[in-house]
């Protein structure tokens, strides 16, 4: 491992208009994609597969390998999606990349389609965030106008398009074939494999699924070789990230550091914890993976190290929780958010985290009852492993795992509420003034008169009015 900061990704972030496709040429952008373009697109897929560079959506499958499964022998159209539906809670990496150098994700999109044969990509973005979709899409124009879109990039014969779509606000659509059954209109729903993407992905075609870090880090190793990517991090997971770093600490933000850097290093970044308080528990990857307690401080944050300690790096999401947090009231948020996340096709995921909440909501209210842990531990043996995609599988780890680390507390939940045990606004990190109620004034008494007794209606002839023309 190098240095403990390694601005790559992040090192146009702070300058003024770092969106701008002039701002990002001035730094080497595209720089990549003509040395690139100069190559055979095989020898670009060996570049990567070279650099090691794994996917950066959570479960760190090799890049070049991935590009390599595409069969250059399949007469269907190729495609390259980039997965921007960012919505894991605590992570917080996608967004603000896409956000100050889009052209990075851009860049590594068009790579990626040179590599694979494909002359189309589409850049799925979450719908919510409307300023992030502005700006991708005026990256877009910009390389478009620049020449560096359309028909023979750079004049190298290649044509590369690229569509902008704009998700609905679904997170199991960040699942790739769910994100794939969104692009093509339908309902985001995980898909059963095989077929894997790469064979008949989006609309039946060979298709490779990358997350925007992932294509973002593509640029700077084509520019600087893949020798001096591996000069960075660890043997096995070689290269830098963006750490996202949140909840009880001093600086929360993002840190881009090499893969193999403690957790105790990233804490000691962002300021340690908040003063008065001591670390309690933290994600190593979202709120999907096992939670880790202080004594992994200084496990490696690889994802060799990580997966050896009991959990995942995942997306590299860092929740930092302190000793004034409730870990029942945590495990039973998260279980909330993935029922209410659940596409519902699966039913042990749907029926699953129903009842998980149930009980959960239960051992917080400190109404309990014996046998309720072992039936939450059972019922999460019954759904993990056992779903169409890993959405199960995340509420589980952080169920089990918070139960395996903090036991006592959720047997407390047999006699004592959860917000007595530690109460929860102590666990607030920012402290909201409550106004003071205004004075109570008291109406005046007004004497109104009666009104007077309507008058009886005259009662109304229902018979026809007879005519001249009528018979007598």
């Amino acid at each position: 491992m190098t240095d403990t900061l390694t601005p790559i990704l992040t090192e146009t972030w702070d300058l003024p208009q770092s969106w701008r496709l002039a701002t990002y040429r001035n730094h080497g952008g595209y720089t990549g994609l003509r040395r690139a373009l100069a190559m055979r697109p095989g020898a670009v897929i060996d570049e990567v597969k070279a650099s090691g560079l794994r996917g950066r959506g959570g479960a760190g499958f090799p890049t070049g390998l991935k590009w390599s499964f595409i069969p250059q022998d399949n007469p269907n159209p190729k495609y390259v999606v980039v997965n921007g539906d960012e919505s894991e809670p605590g992570t917080c990496k996608d967004i603000p990349l896409l956000m100050a150098c889009p052209h990075a994700v851009v860049e590594g999109a068009i790579i990626a389609c040179y590599a694979v044969g494909a002359h189309r990509a589409f850049l799925y973005v979450r719908g919510e965030v409307v300023h992030v979709i502005r700006r991708v899409r005026a990256a877009v124009d910009e390389a478009y106008k620049a020449g560096l879109l359309g028909k023979d990039i750079l004049g190298s014969g290649f044509s590369c398009d690229i569509t902008v779509h704009v998700g609905a606000g679904a997170y199991i659509c960040g699942e790739e074939t769910a994100l794939l059954d969104s692009l093509e209109g339908r309902r985001g729903q995980p898909r059963l494999r095989p077929p894997f993407p790469a064979v008949a992905g989006l609309y039946a075609c060979p298709t490779v699924v990358n997350n925007v870090e992932s294509l973002a880090s593509v640029p700077s190793i084509l520019k600087n070789g893949a020798a001096w990517y591996t000069s960075m991090g660890t043997e096995k997971s070689p290269g830098a990230t963006i750490y996202s770093v949140s909840g009880h600490v001093v600086t929360p933000g993002q840190f881009e550091a090499p893969l193999g850097i403690t957790f105790r290093t990233l804490l000691e970044l962002a300021g340690g914890v908040r003063t008065g308080h001591q670390l309690k528990f933290f994600t190593p990857g979202g709120s999907s993976t096992p939670i880790l307690t202080a004594e992994h401080l200084d496990v490696p944050l690889d994802y060799e190290s990580v997966a050896a300690a009991g959990s995942m790096l995942g997306t590299k999401a860092m929740q930092v929780f302190d000793d004034t947090v409730s870990v029942v009231r945590t495990t039973l948020r998260w279980v909330q958010f993935y029922q209410h996340e659940s596409c519902g096709k699966c039913t042990p995921c749907r029926e699953g985290s129903y009842w998980l909440v149930q009980l959960l909501k239960r051992l917080e209210a400190g109404q309990g009852q014996e046998g309720d842990i072992e039936k939450i531990l059972d019922i999460c043996h019954q759904v993990g492993g056992r779903s169409f995609c890993t959405l199960a599988d995340g509420f589980v780890a952080c169920v089990t795992s918070a139960i395996e680390h903090f036991r006592p507390e959720f047997e407390a939940g047999y006699h004592t509420p959860a917000w007595e045990l530690l109460p929860y606004e102590r666990s607030a990190k920012f402290t909201v003034a409550v106004p003071e109620p205004a004075p109570v004034i008291a109406p005046a008494i007004v004497e109104v008169a009666p009104a007077p007794a309507p008058e009886p209606a005259k009662p109304r002839r229902l018979g026809r009015r007879r005519g001249k023309g009528d018979a007598a």
